[in-house]
């Protein structure tokens, strides 16, 4: 069978992964990228690979036999006294992470997505494979936190690092630190885990500090970039490629699992920085580049945060599969400019709540944004950061 250049990967069970109706993580966002993915002519309906969902197996690689079975039956319609009960311990009584009818089998989809889309890689049926319902990166082994409930991004890797042998260099870019994969892996040799995000000073979970740095056989397979809150494109992505740059030189992985939460954008409710589209068109490209001169090409990506789901979420999402199947308008120069589809914009423009809502370019406009105060000092600070994190490898 020849080898695809790229596969979609998209479980319907991944949509029933909500909260409530008032929750920031709101399922949509899967099917307004799917739809304006095909509205621009980047993706086939036909094409959408459904993956097998994960079993027990392969969740409990990770997860605790006794988080696992909490889970399950907080997922009843009626869960019994006794489970309502123990849902503190297991993180289900917050306000960001409450349980939810059905939430055992919208996980398990997600961790089936992201597994398949690694296996499918590393077995050689495909280079790339995108799966955006996954990148659910905080959950730990014995708990759900930060709106995530199974840690697929971890699962996706210990199932390739057990059953391959490989060396992972999984790479995080949403704005929140990647700490549930990365205290997963923190004493493990053969998975690095490299994050940029917004300082864990003033963000949550409150990690990712540039001391972070693995422990035991795992020291120096860690690589945190936590940036000051404002931060714009340039410093960003600064920061971002002589780091990346250098993880991946230094590591010299066999497979790139990449997250692409999208949270750093100016218009994300949930974080204090100042990014626009720019970053979520270059940083994917930046990937690719470090994919096609150290693993053969093979890059898993997945989703993540975005709480913009209108303007940001589907435009970020999309750039992402565009980059991997090398869409026109990811390599030329007006392609930034072009338009969005209109019909896109008018399928969603009553949910949106207007068509102002929604974006009219694939790049922001960016004339009409205010010049963040103290740009030159949050510059600094950052460039200071990233020679910290350079001097430490």
């Amino acid at each position: 069978m020849p080898t695809a250049n790229a596969v979609f990967i998209h479980h319907p069970d991944s949509e029933r992964y909500r909260f409530n109706e008032h929750h920031p993580f709101d399922p949509t966002r899967l099917i307004t990228t799917t739809d304006l993915l095909i509205r621009s002519d980047a993706l086939q309906g036909t094409d959408i690979i459904v993956p097998t969902p994960a079993d027990d197996e392969l969740i409990l690689s990770i997860h605790r036999p006794d988080y696992v079975q909490a889970v399950k039956e907080l997922s009843e319609a009626t869960p019994s006294e006794a489970s309502v009960a123990a849902a503190a311990k297991y993180g289900f009584t917050t306000d960001d992470t409450p349980y939810f009818e059905g939430m055992h089998q919208a996980s398990a989809a997600i961790v089936g997505g992201s597994v398949h889309a690694a296996e499918t890689v590393m077995s050689g049926l495909a280079t790339r494979a995108f799966h955006m319902a996954g990148g659910l990166h905080h959950a730990f082994p014995d708990r759900g936190t930060g709106f995530c409930i199974y840690n697929d991004a971890a699962i996706a890797i210990e199932h390739i690092r057990s059953k391959y042998g490989s060396r992972i260099l999984y790479i995080d870019t949403d704005v929140h630190h990647g700490d549930g994969v990365q205290w997963t892996f923190y004493s493990n040799e053969h998975v690095f885990t490299y994050s940029i995000h917004e300082t864990g000073k003033f963000l949550f979970p409150g990690t990712g500090f540039v001391h972070e740095r693995g422990v035991d056989a795992g020291i120096g397979a860690c690589m945190n970039v936590p940036l000051e809150p404002y931060t714009e494109d340039e410093s960003w992505l600064e920061c971002f490629q002589a780091t990346v740059e250098e993880a991946a030189r230094m590591f010299q992985p066999d497979l790139i699992v990449s997250q692409h939460g999208c949270d750093a954008h100016a218009y994300d409710p949930l974080s204090h920085m100042h990014c626009s589209m720019r970053i979520y068109h270059e940083m994917p490209a930046i990937i690719k580049s470090l994919a096609d001169r150290y693993t053969g090409g093979k890059w898993v990506a997945l989703g993540g945060g975005g709480y913009d789901i209108w303007k940001v979420v589907p435009r970020a999402w999309s750039l992402v599969w565009m980059t991997m199947i090398g869409h026109p308008l990811t390599h030329h120069e007006s392609g930034p400019s072009s338009p969005i589809a209109e019909d896109w914009k008018e399928a969603w423009a009553e949910r949106a709540g207007g068509i102002d809502q929604l974006p009219a370019h694939w790049h922001d406009d960016m004339v009409k944004w205010e010049p963040m105060p103290r740009r030159s000092q949050i510059e600094e600070s950052n460039r200071l950061t990233q020679a910290r994190v350079l001097q430490r490898i």
